[in-house]
């Protein structure tokens, strides 16, 4: 074997191996969660690109005036994506002078742009924590005002906590102040990994996981229509947020660098 064909054979093993080596990194991010059986994957987003907003389904959530989006912020800093993976960060405001709020977040949501209504959505996701970090995964109404219209908090943490909170909100559960059925838990997570968090919406109840695991079932109870029980089954869409500091969370503290949220995948399914 002459030097240009040792030298071409070791450059066709090299690629070789950084390609198992990729494959291989890949799957090692896949939890061992079972695929949600009788359903079929109808939209996913894989983030296999350089460009979070190329595809047209994500929108930058703008602030307002509510906690949870009162440091809302399109920097660029804010977004990004890299090797699969939507980052969303939360980081101190060191970057914009003319901004009066301390810190700054960044989230994205698909309102306006994409919907959901009956199925199954899964979002696998990985947490930096922080003293006052909330990041959310959770879907809101495409028309109605809140709470009647409804709200599914799937995934929601604060701090350093090795656990997150599900749960719902409507008229029912917020305004009338009725806690039966029971429409929040909370469920253990693995706090330094990537973790699948899921809620299936059907015509008669909603179900939370959490990798892979029933973690609450929320039914319809018939004869509370008009006390807004259950508006759930219409068109919903999705935020996915990396929120810093709010009155559940409280003050922010010792956030010397950005807290992120790593986002792999969102995926949609509905009944086959």
């Amino acid at each position: 074997m002459n030097l240009y064909q040792s030298v071409k054979l070791g450059i066709a093993t090299l690629l070789v191996s950084l390609g198992i080596a990729s494959c291989s990194s890949k799957h090692k991010r896949e939890p061992e969660v079972p695929k949600p059986q009788g359903w079929q994957l109808v939209w996913a987003d894989e983030f296999d690109r350089s460009d979070i907003f190329a595809t047209g389904d994500w929108t930058k959530i703008p602030r307002g005036k509510p906690d949870w989006c009162n440091t809302m912020s399109d920097h660029e800093s804010l977004f990004d994506i890299k090797d699969g993976v939507m980052i969303l960060r939360g980081r101190r405001n060191d970057v914009l002078p003319e901004d009066p709020s301390q810190h700054l977040t960044g989230g994205v949501y698909t309102r306006g742009k994409r919907r959901f209504d009956l199925g199954r959505i899964e979002v696998r996701c990985k947490l930096q924590a922080a003293q006052g970090a909330w990041p959310a995964i959770w879907m809101m109404p495409h028309k109605g005002e809140w709470p009647k219209g409804g709200e599914i908090d799937i995934m929601e943490r604060l701090n350093f906590d090795s656990f997150v909170h599900q749960t719902l909100h409507t008229n029912y559960t917020w305004h009338l102040k009725i806690k039966d059925p029971v429409p929040t838990t909370t469920a253990p997570i693995k706090p330094d990994d990537y973790n699948v968090y899921a809620v299936e919406i059907h015509t008669d109840k909603l179900r939370f996981f959490v990798n892979g695991q029933l973690t609450l079932s929320y039914p319809r109870i018939k004869g509370l229509e008009n006390k807004g029980q259950f508006p759930f089954g219409k068109d919903f869409f999705l935020l996915i947020d990396m929120q810093l500091g709010g009155q559940w969370v409280g003050e922010v503290r010792g956030l010397d660098k950005p807290v992120e949220m790593h986002i792999d995948w969102v995926r949609y399914y509905q009944w086959r």
